[in-house]
């Protein structure tokens, strides 16, 4: 194969922009004899005649057309990598690799990649679907660059691995069947419901919140049946098998349940957003970050 020089290459198409060696030496702030002298090196590294006299001057030979023809594709390349390193210096590109619980995902990582598509499309975001807790022994491995997870999940604010950063405070709502006594009754608390059969799983994180949050109205709740997804949870409820706290980032607009806001003491869940200590003066990483508040903000408001 022949040995490719890309430097000399831009030698040879300034010569035959110019014309001439002496306007091609000024250009390129050489000498003519360094111009001269590094087009015969190229000559001779390519195997063919890239010059020949005419008169007093020289052209191009049709070999060194036929070399420039090829050449231009890989200078269109090279400039297409400047843009793209000048955009990521100045944090307009890049790949943000995002770790997510399963209701964050659609709730708050996909509108955010649809506002960045808009706002900033040289900035990747590569989602990974992941349990609260497994979502920071990512982070710490380095297999993601943020984590979404559940502030109960989540080591404590002192570890000195991860900057934490509050995103959002989700509301959890009560769903009920339809033909529940308590579906319209003005007031609920979850009080009200303290001798309900409840439905949520045996020990994912969605236990303790439950359990928690009944625990502060001031009972334990009766486990009935144990689900983990939100499809199982509110089809249960629906069939009139229980109730069960619901996130609102995670119901939606659902058929077959009623779902009721449980006032000004209702229980919440805290989600943040965390990244490894320091990693938070990425641009690309904040650029992500400030998308994933907006769309927490739309959310809350």
């Amino acid at each position: 194969m022949a040995e490719w020089d890309l430097r000399k290459l831009q030698i040879l198409r300034t010569l035959r922009e110019r014309g001439t060696v002496t306007a091609t030496a000024e250009a390129l702030h050489m000498t003519p004899s360094a111009v001269s002298q590094q087009l015969t090196n190229l000559a001779r590294q390519l195997g063919v005649p890239l010059l020949e006299a005419q008169g007093r001057r020289v052209r191009l030979t049709d070999a060194a057309r036929l070399v420039l023809g090829h050449a231009e594709a890989v200078f269109e390349q090279l400039e297409r990598a400047d843009a793209a390193l000048a955009a990521y210096a100045q944090g307009e590109a890049g790949e943000v690799r995002v770790g997510a619980f399963s209701t964050a995902v659609p709730a708050l990582v996909v509108p955010a990649v649809r506002a960045l598509r808009a706002s900033h499309p040289q900035v990747t975001v590569r989602a990974r679907e992941a349990e609260a807790a497994e979502a920071y022994e990512l982070l710490a491995a380095g297999e993601v660059d943020l984590a979404l997870s559940l502030a109960a999940e989540a080591p404590s604010a002192a570890d000195s691995r991860f900057t934490r950063l509050p995103l959002l405070s989700d509301p959890l709502d009560v769903a009920l069947p339809p033909d529940h006594p308590l579906a319209t009754a003005p007031g609920l608390t979850l009080a009200d419901l303290a001798s309900e059969p409840w439905i949520f799983g045996g020990s994912n994180p969605w236990s303790d919140i439950t359990r928690r949050a009944c625990e502060a109205a001031g009972f334990s709740p009766h486990q009935g049946h144990s689900a983990s997804g939100w499809t199982a949870i509110l089809a249960m409820v629906g069939a009139g098998m229980g109730v069960a706290l619901v996130p609102r980032t995670a119901a939606g607009r659902r058929e077959g349940v009623v779902l009721r806001e449980l006032g000004a003491d209702r229980p919440v869940r805290h989600v943040v957003a965390a990244v490894r200590k320091g990693a938070e003066a990425g641009a690309a990483v904040d650029k992500v970050l400030r998308a994933l508040r907006e769309a927490a903000h739309g959310l809350a408001g």
